[in-house]
């Protein structure tokens, strides 16, 4: 009885374990997403990746017609074209 015991303890402490380590590097992936910070070599500035600036980043792409894809992962290319949009749409003119 003794041995299914700490068998049973055994799995609960690995399940434990399994459960804050996920959340722990769930926890990172949402402090490195809100701390990126990209450049603008175009406008010779920096952007802080926050969460008004993913707001911004989902209306340009719904103005033009594209689906949600993370930032990071889009082109160089794209990426100037949301700088070049977003200096034209600061944040007091946004509704």
């Amino acid at each position: 009885m003794k041995h299914l015991a700490y068998r049973y303890f055994k799995v609960f402490v690995l399940g434990t374990s399994l459960t804050v380590a996920a959340s722990s590097a769930q926890e990172r992936d949402h402090n490195a997403q809100q701390s990126r910070r990209y450049e603008d070599k175009a406008h010779k500035d920096f952007h802080e990746w926050n969460d008004n600036e993913d707001r911004a980043y989902r209306q340009y792409l719904q103005e033009h017609h594209k689906k949600y894809h993370d930032f990071a992962k889009a082109n160089r290319k794209e990426q100037n074209d949301y700088w070049n949009w977003r200096h034209g749409h600061p944040d007091n003119d946004r509704h």
